[in-house]
């Protein structure tokens, strides 16, 4: 059995904080268009310490942020806003995703939401799709966005545009999702695959 340190986890928290803290020295400098050594000099410390804290290779002292944020014009929160942002994660157990009637979804076309991402520009819908003997073919699905197919079991022919795909477990398929596509021949049920759409958030 492999040692396990009982102090990692608080060693990798530690090392995200100095990369945080690194990555916004650095953003900070740029944006006042300043190299290394003239803001090392205007903080008063050494040219390979300010290169070792933007590179997250140490953790700065309380007095060496307090310089740095004097020398940027920035309150010394500044540098953890990063690192405090919200960093969401959705964990759904197997068969607990949420069944929905998607928008132009047709008859026996199953859809299992697996997650969601609440923040940010970019949506992206994961879902679980099974297509049974009940299921219509519907080869004219349209939607904004990219669409992502990754076949877990069965055998569909899956049209998009002009072109279709003869697709099996393990297969997979990327595309522009406003292009009409859809299953077209379901050739051995139950039919499973894996469906990741993404598209830009409506303001």
């Amino acid at each position: 059995m492999p040692f396990q340190d009982p102090h990692g986890h608080g060693e990798a928290t530690g090392k995200l904080l100095e990369q945080a803290i690194g990555r916004a020295v650095k953003e900070f400098r740029e944006k006042l268009g300043l190299t290394i050594a003239e803001l090392a000099k205007a903080a008063e410390m050494s040219a390979g310490m300010l290169s070792k804290i933007e590179n997250g290779a140490t953790s700065p002292s309380l007095a060496s942020l307090q310089a740095l944020g004097k020398a940027l014009q920035v309150p010394v929160t500044a540098f953890f806003r990063s690192y405090e942002e919200i960093r969401d994660a959705t964990f759904v157990k197997a068969g607990m995703g949420l069944t929905i009637e998607r928008r132009g979804t047709r008859a026996g076309h199953q859809y299992e939401l697996l997650g969601h991402s609440p923040h940010g520009p970019v949506m992206v819908e994961p879902y679980l799709i099974t297509l049974t003997h009940e299921s219509d073919v519907f080869p004219t699905f349209q939607h904004a966005g990219l669409e992502f197919l990754y076949m877990l079991e069965g055998n569909v022919v899956y049209r998009h545009g002009e072109k279709t795909y003869d697709m099996h477990p393990g297969d997979a398929l990327f595309f522009d999702a406003e292009a009409p596509h859809g299953p077209e021949e379901l050739r051995k049920l139950p039919i499973r695959y894996l469906s990741v759409i993404s598209y830009r958030r409506e303001d």
